[in-house]
């Protein structure tokens, strides 16, 4: 867990870099994914949004951060870091095929979805988030 961790902090550093030379702050778009899953299919869950975020991330030049976490003391509570170059790079990603599997393939799993969107107060300082990782 820690390797996928590390790497999808680097993954997100890297993105946020270049995109952040690109991207000028009022076009962003910025939220938190606040997921709460049936314990049911929770393992289940977790390795589709894995599989999903990295792609995104990975695949998608606008996706500048997917990124995953889930409560401690509730797992089968999420909240996704999402932040996207534009609205046009969010929409490209709702018709992508790796989003289209991920959302066919978990919506039975959802037990409730909140889209919260969110202002960034210091978007210059984004590329500097991961970089005291090693």
């Amino acid at each position: 867990m820690r390797t996928f961790c590390l790497t999808l902090a680097l993954a997100l550093m890297t993105n946020l870099a270049v995109n952040a030379q690109t991207t000028p702050s009022s076009s962003m778009m910025v939220r938190i994914a606040e997921i709460e899953i049936d314990s049911t299919y929770l393992e289940e869950y977790m390795a589709i949004l894995k599989e999903e975020s990295s792609m995104s991330v990975k695949l998608e030049t606008g996706v500048i951060s997917i990124f995953p976490m889930f409560q401690k003391d509730h797992p089968t509570t999420f909240r996704l870091l999402e932040i996207y170059a534009s609205r046009e790079a969010y929409e490209a990603h709702l018709k992508t095929p790796h989003f289209l599997y991920y959302k066919k393939a978990t919506l039975h799993m959802v037990k409730s979805l909140k889209l919260v969107e969110m202002s960034t107060l210091d978007a210059k300082s984004m590329p500097l988030i991961f970089s005291k990782m090693k």
